[in-house]
């Protein structure tokens, strides 16, 4: 089994020694380093490249978002993930538009601790607060969403975190058109806007591809 390293920017240091020794016992996860400040960041995680990023809230938001961005440009196979408090849903969005892959609050159980670190390691997106309820009502739906294979491929772009633009210039496709087949997307899923997309899209494309309905050889050209 590989091991993850985890990199942490935590301002107190008792929360710090906590994930220390919670992550001693993993055979999954190990702690590399630790900062208290952001102005610390930078270096050891440019010189060690761990494979996780736990950034604490306290920083600032608008700290860590700016960091975030200039992680990804020193080490981008670091993915980070914001430890909060609390923090709203529009908050949360601007964290997924700014590259954080996670959101997770700090007075949860080790064992949510843990599913979020293996889901963001393994390259998902994870969002504790919204993802009990408004996705364990996807698998007892009847129909669920049938994409095609262009849909399919711009639900993956909003759940990397990715804006219209970007989506456009990955898919070589025009704004304007990334703007439609969202239009179509969020009322095939039901969803009422990008962030619900983003939060519940993994699962929606997992139900619609157990039920034979996933995208065919063929590709749409948008």
């Amino acid at each position: 089994m590989r091991r993850y390293s985890v990199f942490v920017c935590e301002t107190h240091p008792i929360a710090i020694e906590g994930l220390r020794r919670v992550l001693s016992d993993s055979e999954e996860f190990e702690l590399v380093g630790a900062v208290n400040t952001s102005g610390e960041v930078l270096p050891p995680v440019e010189q060690q490249k761990p494979d996780l990023l736990l950034l604490d809230q306290s920083i600032g938001l608008r700290t860590a978002l700016q960091l975030i961005g200039e992680i990804r440009n020193v080490s981008p196979q670091t993915r980070g993930i914001m430890w909060v408090n609390e923090l709203a849903e529009p908050e949360c969005l601007r964290c997924l538009q700014a590259g954080a892959r996670g959101v997770v609050r700090k007075n949860q159980p080790i064992s949510v601790l843990y599913e979020c670190l293996r889901s963001v390691a393994a390259g998902g997106l994870w969002l504790e607060h919204s993802l009990a309820q408004p996705v364990a009502g996807l698998g007892s739906r009847r129909n669920t969403p049938k994409f095609t294979p262009r849909e399919r491929e711009i639900v993956e772009q909003v759940c990397r975190g990715l804006k219209n633009k970007q989506i456009a210039e990955a898919l070589s496709i025009t704004p304007g058109t990334v703007k439609v087949h969202l239009m179509h997307i969020f009322e095939k899923a039901g969803v009422r806007d990008r962030f619900e997309l983003a939060v519940q899209g993994g699962k929606l494309l997992s139900l619609e591809g157990g039920n034979g309905t996933g995208p065919s050889a063929g590709m749409s050209s948008g």
